[in-house]
């Protein structure tokens, strides 16, 4: 067995540009690890088998969910279970790591110009 690589984060995000554009940094167990930089309000959505794991880099994630919201700040992560409808916004550059099963949509059950159905891998 060899010894597995560290991953730096600052340069895995250093790596690319663009928002909601999520990219896959590792997997384990079946799950993605994946980040993206993300600015601006996303779409309403809910993933009807997965949970959703999101851990601030950088930034303030402010997440919606129909009956309220969380603000999420760096070192702090939010676990939204499956099913439940959310709405992300970043009303400044934030940076997100996420733990969802492999193939999970990141638009869930909306399929629109967003959607990233085979998310790059770094």
């Amino acid at each position: 067995m060899s010894v597995p690589d560290v991953l730096k984060l600052q340069e895995k995000f250093g790596a690319f540009e663009g928002y909601w554009q999520p990219k896959v940094i590792g997997e384990l167990n079946g799950q993605h690890v994946k980040i993206a930089k993300i600015s601006g309000e996303f779409v309403w959505h809910a993933h009807e088998h997965e949970d959703e794991l999101f851990l601030v880099t950088r930034g303030t994630l402010l997440m919606r969910f129909r009956d309220g919201e969380r603000r999420i700040g760096v070192g702090e992560m939010i676990i939204v279970p499956r099913g439940v409808e959310h709405l992300p916004v970043a009303e400044d550059e934030v940076w997100i790591v996420m733990f969802e099963p492999a193939g999970t949509l990141n638009t869930g059950n909306v399929v629109n110009e967003r959607t990233v159905a085979q998310p790059e891998h770094l």
